[in-house]
């Protein structure tokens, strides 16, 4: 990660490390020996920051074997023991899906509820992929909204992508493969499709989804090759729910974060790699187009408690 990316993740964590790094260190300010209260007190400001009471029992327990085995035991230790077990929780090395077959393009289906940013989402995406040499191409798959495609429409322009689109009320799935005819045609190395937000328990909203899903894969073999769900992570634990009722639909494979600014509960990171191993690949630090930040595990950490 850059050094840019660095300072614009810590900043947009601003609001979760001031609570906890500031909570975590009142708890163990000045005392030497940690008592079985103050690991209770780290485990409630835990899933205060919304990591959830499942991730954060287990997160606890491996701290307090990681303590127990140190010989020269000092409070100040739990910190960076904490640290380290929270990196530890994301993976290593890129796990999120990449180009491999340059001959097609890469196809990127992105799905979430109302409100999660999901259309600025992908205006950032756009921009990101332009600057690095890539064509691309947008697909508003979201005509249920008449408003969907001019505002892609308006990002597409600001980013410098090609958009397609057809009227509000279009069939989604018919508009979705014919931004794969323009992009196969046009040997675009990108194709971004947007889809109508979704709320979760709609079972007739979300089988329009499979339908997206099925017709991209028609039209070119092993497409999409990444499903992207945009959480807000303003909504906290609703966010492992809806990760989970749309990885069943649909096979997402990477999760974009929006908002982490706006929220003192940051945790949630934490949480939903935890529980369901998808790998969080982009994070949104503000409005303009150029605030994406690729996820990084450690940078994540270090922007939550602090540098070592």
């Amino acid at each position: 990660m850059s050094i840019q990316s660095s300072q614009k993740l810590r900043k947009g964590l601003f609001k979760t490390r001031k609570g906890l790094l500031e909570k975590v260190s009142a708890v163990f300010s000045n005392k030497q020996k940690i008592e079985e209260t103050q690991l209770e007190n780290l485990e409630e400001i835990l899933i205060e920051s919304d990591m959830g009471v499942e991730t954060a029992f287990k997160i606890i327990e491996d701290v307090k074997e990681e303590y127990s085995h140190k010989k020269d035991k000092d409070s100040k230790d739990i910190i960076a023991i904490l640290k380290e077990e929270l990196i530890n929780v994301f993976p290593s090395e890129k796990i999120y899906p990449e180009w491999e077959n340059h001959s097609q393009p890469y196809v990127i289906m992105v799905v979430g509820v109302n409100g999660t940013g999901k259309t600025t989402m992908i205006g950032k995406l756009a921009y990101h992929y332009k600057n690095k040499g890539k064509k691309v191409l947008l697909g508003c798959s979201d005509t249920f909204r008449a408003a969907a495609a001019e505002q892609l429409s308006i990002w597409s322009k600001r980013a410098g992508a090609d958009l397609i689109k057809n009227t509000s009320g279009a069939d989604p799935a018919s508009v979705a493969y014919d931004a794969m005819d323009a992009a196969i045609a046009r040997r675009k190395d990108v194709v971004i499709i947007d889809t109508a937000g979704r709320l979760q328990n709609k079972k007739g909203l979300m089988e329009e989804l499979k339908k997206i899903h099925r017709v991209i894969g028609k039209r070119m073999q092993e497409a999409p090759q990444e499903v992207l769900l945009v959480l807000d992570a303003t909504t906290g634990q609703n966010g492992i729910s809806q990760a989970e009722v749309f990885t069943d639909t649909v096979g997402v494979n990477a999760i974009a974060l929006t908002k982490l600014d706006g929220t003192a509960k940051g945790g949630i990171a934490v949480a939903i790699q935890k529980k369901l191993s998808l790998p969080i690949k982009w994070v949104g630090i503000g409005e303009t187009i150029d605030d994406l930040v690729r996820f990084k595990g450690r940078e994540f950490v270090n922007g939550l408690l602090g540098e070592d």
